[in-house]
Parts: C-alpha cells; sequence; structure tokens
C-alpha cells in the first residue's frame, strides 16, 4: 500500500491537476467509480489505477477488470487517495489514462453543436452528457475553450464522454462554414433574436451554436447562421445558463424528430 505523499507515483499524478502536466505527460485523470466503469467497458487502456482497501472491498470485479487494462494498479491509503483526486470528497478510485482523444464527428451530421470559447467545465461536460442523451451525432468546441479532458468535464459527462462524437476545432469557422456546404441549416442562439427556438424546423439536418458564458458567440462565428433563435425569458431574467439553453434546444429538436412539429 502506497502511503506517503512524497512516493514518485503520487507526485506525479498530483502534477496531473494541471492542464500543462497533462499535455507534457500526454495523460488525462479519470476520478471515480462510474467513470472507471465506462472506461472499462468501451475497452480504455489505463495506465494506472490506484484505490483504497475500503474501495476494493466493494469493488471487486470492477477492480479486476482494471488491473486487467492497467499497466500499473496500486492500493493507496485515503491520504493518498484525497491528494491524487480534484475531488473534495473522491469516492475511492483514480486511474491515469494516455490522453484521452474523443471519437471524432463525420460528416454528415444530421444533429450537431459547436461550442466558442466555452470556459466553465462543469458546463462543457454537461453539454456533453446532454448531446449524448438526445443523439447529438457532432460535437465542435473551439480549442480557446476549456481542455475536453478536464477532470470536472470528464465528471460532469457521467460516462458519455466515451460515446459522444466530439472535436476540438483548430478552425470552428471552417467547420460550421463545411456543415453548411453540405446542406444543413446553422442555428445561432442569440438573445436579440426574435424567433423562438421552437418555430424552427429541426427536421432537417442541423448545427446548433452556443457562445461563451459571458460574451455568447463572436459576431464572424454568429454571421454564418441560417437563422437565429432565442429562448423567451420573463421579465426581469436575463439569460439561462449555456448547458440549460442547449438542453431546451436540443430535447425541442428531439421532439420534432419523434413526433413532428
Amino acid at each position: 500500500m502506497i502511503t506517503s505523499l512524497q512516493n514518485p507515483l503520487v507526485k506525479q499524478m498530483r502534477k496531473l491537476h494541471r492542464p500543462k502536466e497533462r499535455l507534457q505527460q500526454h495523460l488525462s485523470l479519470l476520478e471515480g467509480t462510474h467513470l472507471l466503469e465506462e472506461a472499462c467497458a468501451v475497452n480504455i487502456p489505463l495506465t494506472t489505477v490506484c484505490c483504497t482497501s475500503d474501495w476494493l472491498e466493494e469493488h471487486t470485479q470492477l477492480w479486476e477488470r482494471a488491473t486487467q487494462q492497467a499497466g500499473r494498479a496500486e492500493i493507496v491509503s485515503p491520504e493518498v487517495l484525497q491528494a491524487i483526486a480534484t475531488t473534495v470528497q473522491p469516492d475511492g478510485v483514480v486511474a491515469s489514462v494516455a490522453r484521452l482523444m474523443p471519437r471524432s464527428p463525420t460528416f454528415p451530421v444530421t444533429l450537431g453543436v459547436a461550442l466558442e470559447t466555452i470556459q466553465d467545465p462543469g458546463n462543457v461536460g454537461t453539454l456533453i452528457r446532454t448531446a449524448a442523451a438526445v443523439g447529438v451525432d457532432g460535437l465542435w468546441i473551439s480549442a480557446d475553450s476549456v481542455d475536453l479532458d478536464h477532470p470536472k468535464v470528464l465528471r460532469a459527462t457521467a460516462g458519455q464522454w466515451f460515446r459522444l462524437p466530439m472535436a476540438v476545432s483548430a478552425d470552428l469557422k471552417q467547420d460550421v462554414t463545411s456543415f453548411k456546404q453540405l446542406g444543413g441549416q446553422v442555428i445561432a442562439t442569440l438573445p436579440f433574436a426574435q424567433t423562438p427556438y421552437w418555430e424552427i424546423d429541426w427536421q432537417q439536418p442541423s448545427l446548433i451554436l452556443l457562445g461563451n458564458e459571458g460574451a455568447g458567440l463572436t459576431t464572424e462565428l454568429a454571421a454564418l447562421a441560417d437563422v437565429n433563435v432565442t429562448i423567451p425569458l420573463m421579465a426581469g431574467v436575463e439569460s439561462l445558463n449555456v448547458a440549460i439553453a442547449a438542453a431546451v434546444i436540443l430535447y425541442e429538436a428531439r421532439r420534432q424528430r419523434e413526433v413532428g412539429v
């Protein structure tokens, strides 16, 4: 059992809290039982997996499967697990993997989402989880957004990170243009728009543009939209959280596709 915070493995895994270190070490952190289950379900090779003895007693089968996929497996003290986890109250297991690369979307896409400069990892993770639940088949995120392998992004996806086709876009405008050239409609979510989101025909191939939590979409990206939509709000309510806004719109798209307009 590893009990020292000075252990080289502990030091190395703690460094993965920082984006620069994840990039340099080419590793990502998976925290918690559910993420580990999902990673094992899709046969993600694990570099290292660490758990407490209490966690092991309750998850023997998952531990056996994880150790078969891991290069190294260690039992650690609760204090060590607390140190290598980014959560305040980790549930007993943390793993590292070769830096995760999402499954890229492929055209044509029937329902897609493009995210521009989204900074909050919880928002991005929730968006990914919602998009997977609705049946989105392509998500693009600008390179100046939060890292897709940020530990909080991964946790907030509830394991759907591994299932949704996604790409970090070096040129989001070009990706949106490519979608348009294939005949899809591009819908920008803008607070000053006059058209409610439910008046759009979502049964045709559609790409939703969602912008930064504070600034919204840039003028350049919004200009590529075929139509602008808004989510009507009661007086005095300034805006919705971007992940909530995405959920509202995406489920209208799914409703129309299942039952018609």
